[in-house]
């Protein structure tokens, strides 16, 4: 089934790329999208409306390819116009994770290989609210498509999701494997492994922030490492400013590379 954002982008997956082999896999939530600014008569009226699935996965939102991908979508004249939303609103979660993860063990983003438990976007409360607010009240009245990209959902991963990442995993033949948060420990780690923790804290009191613990999984094993996620770390929107505070200690250390 095709999913559509506001103004006719459809959704489509975001998967890594370049799938040579890779020093470190990372996992993360779901997938963001593109947000842009939507104005009419010089008056905001969205500051950062969700319009298209972003380029890559883990976009670092590249102010020059927001503007070319905004560009394309076309809206009615008579409502305004969409410009690329504030540095801060896209691309933001990209940016901690190659500063204030990749780099501090050794990395770069050409290191790793990127994948989401779920690898669409999704529309958080924000953007239900904004949607329903400003676009859907005008939507006939413009012929505007339906925005029909789902809601944020409360799971991300089944185990036919699980598998598939376990695929990816074996065949990146990453010696490190990066989780983000609470939710790809409890989703996708603990189908995949076992391991006697299901949240970041819990593992927090086991080995301590920022150190790896051996898995095995397929068959190989690797090294685990769950951080924060990268909200956390880099104190993006509502976050939790004990993991935000524990990560830059972490950072502060200038780990040693886990493994090469």
């Amino acid at each position: 089934m095709d999913y559509y954002f506001p103004f006719g982008q459809k959704l489509h997956p975001l998967v890594q790329e370049d799938q040579s082999p890779k020093k470190v896999f990372v996992l993360g939530v779901y997938a963001s999208a593109v947000h842009a600014r939507w104005k009419q008569d010089g008056r905001i009226l969205c500051q950062a409306l969700a319009v298209a699935s972003e380029p890559r996965i883990f976009w670092d939102g590249n102010e020059e390819e927001a503007r070319k991908i905004i560009a394309g979508i076309k809206i009615p004249r008579e409502l305004g116009d969409l410009e690329p939303a504030g540095k801060n609103l896209n691309g933001p979660s990209a940016k901690a994770l190659e500063q204030q993860i990749l780099a501090p063990l050794g990395f770069t983003r050409p290191d790793a290989w990127l994948c989401d438990l779920l690898p669409e976007a999704r529309l958080n409360s924000s953007q239900v609210k904004a949607i329903q607010s400003r676009y859907d009240p005008i939507r006939e009245e413009y012929g505007l498509n339906p925005v029909t990209v789902p809601n944020r959902p409360s799971r991300f991963c089944d185990e036919t999701r699980a598998a598939e990442i376990t695929e990816e995993l074996l065949r990146s033949q990453a010696g490190l494997l990066v989780l983000l948060g609470d939710i790809p420990i409890r989703e996708y780690l603990n189908r995949a492994a076992r391991v006697p923790y299901r949240t970041l804290q819990e593992y927090t009191n086991l080995y301590g922030y920022g150190n790896a613990s051996p898995v095995e999984i397929g068959g190989r094993t690797l090294q685990v490492l769950p951080l924060a996620h990268p909200r956390q770390i880099g104190g993006l929107g509502t976050h939790s400013q004990h993991w935000h505070e524990t990560h830059r200690r972490w950072e502060s250390k200038a780990p040693q590379e886990v493994t090469k």
